[in-house]
């Protein structure tokens, strides 16, 4: 099957992922690829495996253990090849090695804060890294908060509060740091993507989007999202469509969407997206374009 048009012409990789005997994905709420295009795919709600590695053809390499993480759900990986993460229902977000080792804890597990009290965190959602290694976050199910905190670990500031203006949020559910430094934040509910600077100021945003729940951004500062009604988008950094794919109904049928979550792309322009709900499981596509 392929999909998509021109430069961004795409063929859907039948049955992508094999994975050993009885063991089958979770909810996947992230997927990233590391500097070898090792996938990861982080599978959330207390999935018996909630981290697994496979190579970029799809063959299973190893499993993190358990213990680390029980719903990874927003994630990130810098270019040092470490792994940030927040788990949502654990209140408390990571950073890791590839092999699951524990750099660095943000928050205490099990521990939330007040619910809508702005605090960190309450069910956060996504965490990513800058290049001087400060780390902004989506605290999203139970704040409209975004939060940044320096590299070792120390809270710097947060905004946002619920509502439908210009600073609002009804669900951060994910974001991403460009090369420019602006932050993006995928605001879910409110069907629209608001671009910041990293202090918090407004820039500007996308809107008519069907339920944004990640995003990722190119060197080529292209921007691909998925939208969690079943559709995903590509479009040029002012916001102008270069193409999209599903939309016209949640299915379960190969190529197409039920409930995309999350998104990567990796060094060879081919993109991953896993689901959730009744779909559980990770889709590539390979580039041809």
């Amino acid at each position: 099957m392929t999909i998509g048009s021109g430069s961004h012409t795409y063929e859907h990789v039948e049955d992508w992922g094999k994975l050993p005997e009885g063991m089958g994905w979770g909810y996947v709420g992230g997927v990233l690829t590391d500097s070898q295009d090792r996938v990861y795919a982080f599978n959330g709600r207390n999935a018996e495996h909630p981290v697994q590695v496979l190579d970029r053809d799809g063959s299973f390499l190893y499993e993190w253990d358990p213990d680390v993480t029980r719903d990874p759900h927003g994630v990130f990986i810098n270019s040092q090849d470490q792994i940030h993460l927040m788990d949502r229902d654990g209140h408390y977000g990571l950073k890791c090695t590839t092999n699951g080792e524990v750099l660095l804890t943000l928050g205490t597990r099990d521990q939330p804060a007040e619910k809508d009290g702005g605090q960190p965190f309450n069910r956060p959602t996504r965490i990513v890294a800058a290049p001087n290694g400060e780390l902004f976050i989506s605290d999203g199910y139970g704040n409209s908060r975004i939060h940044r905190y320096s590299a070792d670990g120390k809270h710097l500031a947060s905004w946002g509060e619920a509502g439908t203006e210009q600073g609002q949020f009804n669900l951060p559910h994910s974001l991403w740091l460009d090369r420019h430094g602006l932050l993006w934040v995928c605001d879910r509910q409110n069907l629209r993507i608001q671009v910041f600077t990293q202090d918090g100021e407004f820039v500007r945003m996308m809107t008519d989007l069907a339920r944004p729940g990640d995003l990722f951004i190119d060197d080529d500062d292209v921007v691909y999202v998925a939208e969690m009604d079943g559709r995903v988008s590509i479009f040029t950094y002012d916001g102008r469509l270069i193409t999209s794919w599903g939309g016209e109904e949640r299915t379960l049928e190969p190529g197409k969407f039920f409930a995309p979550h999350a998104m990567w792309v990796d060094s060879h322009g081919d993109i991953y997206v896993g689901e959730v709900n009744e779909a559980q499981r990770i889709q590539k596509f390979a580039r041809k374009g």
